[in-house]
């Protein structure tokens, strides 16, 4: 479809009109041997009707057509017209070649991007703006937000069913491992050494921590607590084989003898600060492992390690 001839300022002259629309020439292509022009538009939809020229009627196709020539271009080119926006209060007058351009900054076009200034900041066309409503958009945008959240909400839970059917593969495997090792005391050693590797892997993905206030440490932590601090650790990664021994070192009935009493540990105080500590994630608490303490001394460190659970005072280490 061409533009219209009454957008143009003077005559147009007949040449540069579609046969088809009547209208000036928009994207216009020739056929070859009648040499007609048409609008590109028009005449791929004559085309779908019949394969003839319009005019004269000499067969001609689709993949016959060819540009027009440079001096038909030009004479298009140098056509004043006004804006398409002329209706809307625009009222620039230019060349057609170069009306696209400016229909891209046209202050009146009614399908320019503007940004609500209501409060959500939506870009949209211009003329939807008298239409828009806030909270109908910021109510679409909360409910694809609670799709999202709800999507990745399944994904954790299928990812954490997963990461539970490995663990117990893992538990099946050196479950199956210890009773080889039972008829084969050579696996005994190679068990011990995967152990070994996987408690000091967790230990070191730990961050380090200072404890600014030995004083508030709790000694008898209650069965809760302890069951807190327990659901931490496997969260964490903690190995399974050594959980249970660290919970069991987490009250100072089982503290090695330079922590056993209220008496000694005022008394041995000053060494505290010399313990490797590694945060419990999330909680007041720290875990002291004998892989990192070899030099505390016996009396101070417990094999596998001492969980410490405090009211206050532990700081990461940054």
């Amino acid at each position: 479809m061409g533009y219209d001839v009454t957008r143009f300022q003077g005559e147009v002259d007949e040449d540069l009109l579609c046969p088809i629309c009547s209208m000036v020439l928009e994207e216009p292509v020739q056929a070859p041997h009648c040499e007609h022009a048409f609008c590109n538009a028009c005449i791929t939809q004559w085309f779908n009707q019949q394969q003839i020229c319009p005019v004269d009627r000499s067969v001609v196709t689709l993949a016959h057509l060819r540009p027009v020539p440079r001096i038909m271009r030009n004479m298009l080119s140098k056509l004043q017209i006004a804006c398409d926006n002329a209706g809307f209060g625009c009222t620039a007058t230019l060349r057609l070649d170069q009306l696209q351009s400016h229909l891209k900054d046209c202050e009146h076009n009614p399908k320019r991007p503007v940004n609500c200034e209501e409060g959500c900041g939506l870009e949209m066309p211009k003329d939807e703006m008298c239409n828009h409503n806030c909270i109908k958009h910021l109510r679409g945008v909360v409910q694809q937000q609670q799709t999202k959240i709800s999507e990745l909400e399944k994904n954790a839970a299928e990812h954490k069913h997963q990461l539970g059917e490995q663990k117990r593969d893992i538990q099946l495997l050196k479950a199956n491992m210890r009773a080889i090792r039972s008829a084969n005391p050579n696996m005994q050693n190679l068990e011990e050494s995967i152990e070994y590797n996987e408690i000091l892997e967790w230990v070191s993905s730990l961050q380090p921590v200072r404890v600014t206030r030995w004083g508030g440490m709790i000694s008898t932590p209650d069965a809760v607590l302890q069951a807190v601090i327990k659901r931490s650790l496997i969260d964490s990664g903690c190995p399974l084989s050594i959980i249970n021994d660290l919970i069991e070192n987490a009250h100072e009935r089982n503290w090695p003898q330079g922590l056993a009493t209220l008496e000694t540990r005022q008394m041995n105080r000053r060494y505290y600060e010399n313990y490797v500590a590694k945060r419990i994630p999330g909680k007041q608490a720290v875990v002291v492992m004998a892989c990192e303490n070899q030099h505390m001394g016996e009396e101070m460190i417990l094999e596998p390690g001492l969980v410490m659970i405090f009211a206050h005072g532990v700081e990461e280490i940054l």
